[in-house]
């Protein structure tokens, strides 16, 4: 009997260790894996801001739509200036603006078109990969809209968001500490994930992981 106490007292110290053990390195398992979802994560999101902001020089807007971002990336292309010559001090101190520098020759400007994707992107990038949420299985997307907001000034300004949710990006994780990350979030009145924009302010596409 004595024997049979002393088994179970073991088993019982070593199951206890090991919870504890387990309370320790959990957390810790899920802020290494959290970390580098999130910089997947956020390095896609600088992606798509990217592009909609070569979207907007285009066609004075955002879009809400990836198919559209993937087809301008694919099909369209910037205007670029290409610079030969500048102005020296000894000129400007004459008076010879840019202009006149032009109309006699001494610099020349001429305004070339790039494709989208060779001024944003490697060759080698996967453009059709832009809507997807990095380590998720299956087709989930990132959330995506466009839209205009009116300042207090009074000022109608061109919008975009682009966001995904602590449950998708980190979704296969510990769920308990998801949902205590995103607990943390919401009482400080933040978005509970990782979001680029805002359909609600101006906020010059500000990352909120910036």
């Amino acid at each position: 009997m004595k024997t049979v106490i002393q088994i179970v007292l073991t088993i019982a110290i070593l199951a206890l260790g090991y919870f504890c053990v387990e309370s320790i390195n959990k957390p810790i398992r899920f802020q290494k894996e959290q970390a580098k979802r999130q910089k997947a994560v956020v390095e896609k999101l600088e992606q798509i801001r990217d592009v909609q902001i070569a979207y907007k020089s285009v066609f004075d807007k955002y879009t809400g739509n990836f198919n559209t971002l993937i087809n301008f990336v694919k099909h369209d292309s910037l205007p670029l200036v290409r610079k030969e010559g500048s102005l020296t001090d000894s000129m400007l101190e004459a008076g010879i603006t840019e202009i006149k520098a032009l109309a006699m020759g001494i610099i020349s400007r001429d305004t070339i078109r790039i494709s989208v994707k060779d001024s944003l992107y490697k060759a080698s990038y996967p453009v059709d990969s832009l809507p997807f949420i990095p380590f998720v299985e299956g087709d989930e997307k990132f959330q995506m809209a466009a839209g205009i907001v009116t300042t207090g000034s009074g000022i109608k300004v061109q919008v975009f968001e682009a966001k995904v949710h602590n449950n998708n990006y980190l979704k296969g994780l510990e769920k308990q500490e998801i949902i205590n990350l995103s607990d943390k979030t919401q009482k400080l009145e933040r978005y509970p994930g990782l979001k680029v924009g805002s359909l609600e302010e101006a906020n010059n596409n500000a990352g909120n992981w910036e």
